[in-house]
């Protein structure tokens, strides 16, 4: 495979490279030193994991993942919930990893489920272990169902090659059976996906030559084209976005890059041509950087708003973290806001309405209070 930038390629892309450099330098700089810029970076991991859903063709309420991340399901989690949210935890894990961490070898390994022991990551921003160890079942519970749906998606194969169905041709690659399944009754023995993440870390010498976002394209095309891990497709957004941290381009938050992916047409980010698809990474990048300061102006607002109401409070009122609690979340329920602030439902539900933000489902029972 090709992944030389030819001088040609180039021309073309400058416009648009010039444009996204300006956009995510601009989206950096506000969260840096925005008052918001926490809760910010916070909420980016919401809707980055249900936008990497998005974009697989698959639908997934923010407003359901925030429930399922504080374990407060209002109903029994699907299993593309399930995947949003171990989308949620590997962004969480990346953010509070070295920012070179995720493109490393024992980085790759433990986000992509391997060499778990070996290469956990150094927690330098006070990830509490205690979050990890709550989300064990779901991890759990998502590996059995991406086994079987694996399984699914080989028997269909099967049956296409038995009933005269064209089957795309793939390249031919080293048979290897995975050690925890002898039978190979779940794994692919000929996606081999050892060599081709191996191959994918071959393009990240050539992207270090390249400005930081115009490599970031460059990586995820590569990533697309490779397809390195099959029940994993997610994990090359955030890669994306780990590059662009560990190059210093957006160093304040995790970059939330599929928010933005997931506006671009499906027919320009699967175009049979590079220069259209390098053109969709870069508008997607732009995409994302206006729509995160668009989304800093509406939570300054909402702060200062709130400000105004504990203003003259008593100094040891639950007010200020209620409204640092509703900026770090989409969304938050009575129960959450109980557990976090170690309140009564009732004294919960009076906080909310002293704060002065809207509710948003208009129900009453199961009601949630949001940023609007």
């Amino acid at each position: 495979m090709r992944h030389e930038i030819d001088n040609a390629l180039l021309k073309s892309l400058l416009p648009a490279v010039v444009q996204a450099e300006d956009m995510l330098a601009r989206v950096d700089e506000r969260a840096a030193r925005s008052p918001v810029g926490e809760g910010f970076a916070e909420r980016g991991h919401f809707f980055d994991a249900a936008g990497a859903l998005w974009v697989a063709g698959e639908l997934v309420h923010v407003e359901d993942l925030v429930l399922h991340d504080a374990h407060m399901d209002s109903r029994t989690p699907s299993h593309e919930l399930t995947i949003a949210h171990a989308v949620l935890r590997a962004r969480r894990r990346i953010w509070t990893s070295d920012p070179a961490w995720a493109l490393s070898a024992a980085g790759l390994n433990a986000l992509a489920g391997a060499g778990l022991d070996e290469g956990t990551a150094p927690e330098t921003k006070g990830f509490a272990a205690a979050t990890e160890e709550a989300d064990e079942p779901d991890q759990l519970l998502s590996a059995e169902l991406a086994e079987i749906d694996a399984v699914l998606a080989r028997s269909q194969r099967l049956l296409d090659a038995h009933m005269g169905k064209p089957v795309e041709a793939e390249e031919e690659r080293p048979k290897e059976k995975r050690s925890d399944d002898p039978l190979g009754l779940f794994g692919d023995d000929e996606w081999d996906e050892g060599q081709r993440l191996a191959d994918w870390r071959g393009v990240l010498p050539l992207a270090g030559e390249l400005p930081p976002v115009l490599a970031a394209a460059v990586l995820f095309d590569a990533w697309e084209r490779i397809e390195p891990l099959r029940r994993q497709s997610w994990l090359g957004g955030l890669l994306v976005s780990s590059h662009l941290r560990a190059r210093g381009k957006v160093s304040s938050h995790l970059f939330s890059f599929y928010a933005g992916l997931k506006s671009v047409r499906h027919e320009r980010r699967r175009s049979r041509d590079r220069l259209t698809r390098l053109l969709a990474f870069l508008e997607a990048m732009s995409d994302s950087a206006a729509t995160g300061l668009k989304e800093m102006d509406r939570l300054l607002l909402a702060r200062t708003q709130m400000e105004l109401r504990f203003r003259d409070r008593r100094s040891n009122s639950s007010l200020p973290q209620l409204a640092e609690f509703v900026l770090s979340r989409p969304m938050v329920s009575s129960a959450m806001v109980a557990k976090q602030l170690k309140v009564t439902s009732r004294g919960a539900l009076n906080l909310l309405n002293e704060i002065g933000i809207r509710e948003i489902t208009g129900r009453g029972r199961y009601r949630a209070w949001g940023i609007i």
